[in-house]
C-alpha cells in the first residue's frame, strides 16, 4: 500500500513538472485567427509554433519582484562600479568610432550610450536567458495587469521575425522579451532600430556597431535634446520638498520655493528625492533625464544610467566630472 501511495504521488509530481504549452493559453486561439487575418500568416505554422513555446511562472515571478525595488544605494552599487566602468572604458575604445559617429548624427553623448548599454547588458555579454517566445507569450496570456501590452509586443515579435528571417525559437532575452545588446522590445526593435553599419541588415542581436546607432536614434526620437543637461544635485529643505517631487518646474520657480542646485538652468526640471545612508540626496532632473525614463520607467534606472556615464567619462578623460 505505501508503495502504491508513493507511485501516485510521483506520478502526480511528474504531471504537474510538465510544461504548459503557450498554444493552450486563453485567448491564444483568438490571437492566432487574428495575426491570420491582419498580417496573413500561416495558421498550421502559427499553431506548430505555440505547440513548442512554453509557459513559464517564473517569468511572472521575476516580472513582480523589479529590482527597482531594492533600496537606491543598493540599486546604484549594482551598476556604478569598477565591475562596469572597467569594461565600459574597454568597450569604449574598442566602438569609439561608432560611438563618435552615434553622438554626431543624434547628439547623445557617447558616454551615455555606453553606459546605457552597460546597465542593459554589461555592454553585450548578458542579453537574456529566456526565450523570447516563451517570455511575451506567458506574459501576453496570463499577465492581466499589462496583458495587452505583451499582447501587442508579441505581435511585434512575429512581424519583426518575419522582417529579419531570424528563428522565433532560439532568441533568448530578459523575461520582459526585451532582446539583442540594447535590449529593445520587439516594438521599438521595429521602430527605432537602424543599420548604423551599412551592411543591409539591421541586427541588434549581434552587431554592436547597429545597436549602437539604435540606443542614439531611440533617444533622439524620444526627444533628447542635444547639449542639455540632464541632472543636477540640488538642496532642499523639507517644505520645498513637499508634494513637489513630480511637480515639474522652472529654475525660477524651484529657487523661489527654496530649491539651489549649482549649475541649474532655467529648464524645467523635476524636484527627484533619493535615500542615501547620510539621509535623503535630492536632484534637479531635466528633459533629458526624462528621454532616459522612456527606456525604462524608472527614476533609480535613469540615475544609475547618468552615473556610470559620469563615471565612464571621468575615467575615459582623466577630469573629474561627476556630482554625486
Amino acid at each position: 500500500m505505501k508503495i502504491f501511495t508513493y507511485c501516485v504521488a510521483l506520478l502526480t509530481g511528474c504531471l504537474f513538472a510538465l510544461p504548459v504549452f503557450a498554444v493552450s493559453l486563453p485567448g491564444m486561439t483568438d490571437f492566432i485567427e487574428e495575426m491570420v487575418n491582419r498580417h496573413h500568416f500561416n495558421k498550421g505554422e502559427l499553431v506548430l509554433l505555440f505547440e513548442q513555446a512554453d509557459h513559464k511562472p517564473q517569468i511572472i515571478e521575476a516580472i513582480s519582484r523589479p529590482s527597482t525595488i531594492k533600496p537606491w544605494t543598493e540599486y546604484r552599487a549594482g551598476f556604478v562600479s569598477q565591475s562596469r566602468i572597467r569594461p565600459g572604458l574597454a568597450f569604449w575604445r574598442q566602438h569609439s568610432i561608432a560611438l563618435r559617429l552615434a553622438e554626431l548624427r543624434y547628439g547623445v553623448p557617447q558616454e551615455i550610450i555606453v553606459a546605457l548599454i552597460g546597465v542593459e547588458t554589461l555592454y553585450g555579454k548578458n542579453a537574456g536567458n529566456f526565450r523570447v517566445i516563451d517570455a511575451l507569450t506567458t506574459l501576453a496570456f496570463d499577465y492581466p495587469r499589462r496583458a495587452p501590452f505583451f499582447r501587442d509586443e508579441l505581435e511585434n515579435y512575429l512581424l519583426l521575425a518575419r522582417e529579419q528571417q531570424f528563428d522565433l525559437l532560439s532568441v533568448r532575452g530578459s523575461y520582459a522579451g526585451a532582446m539583442g545588446i540594447p535590449q529593445f522590445m520587439p516594438s521599438s526593435y521595429r521602430k527605432y532600430a537602424v543599420d548604423f553599419n551599412k551592411d543591409h541588415k539591421t541586427d541588434l542581436l549581434g552587431e554592436t556597431d547597429d545597436a549602437i546607432g539604435s540606443v542614439g536614434n531611440y533617444l533622439k526620437e524620444y526627444g533628447w535634446i542635444k547639449g542639455a543637461q540632464i541632472a543636477v544635485r540640488a538642496q532642499a529643505g523639507e517644505e520645498a520638498c513637499a508634494g513637489a517631487a513630480d511637480t515639474p518646474r522652472s529654475g525660477a520657480e524651484w529657487a523661489q520655493a527654496g530649491v539651489a542646485a549649482q549649475g541649474a538652468g532655467d529648464e524645467t526640471a523635476r524636484l527627484l528625492d533619493f535615500t542615501v545612508d547620510e539621509g535623503r540626496e535630492f536632484w534637479l532632473g531635466y528633459n533629458n533625464f526624462e528621454v532616459i525614463t522612456r527606456y525604462n520607467n524608472s527614476d533609480f534606472y535613469a540615475m544609475a544610467v547618468f552615473q556610470l556615464s559620469e563615471a565612464l567619462k571621468e575615467a575615459h578623460t582623466g577630469k573629474a566630472v561627476h556630482r554625486w
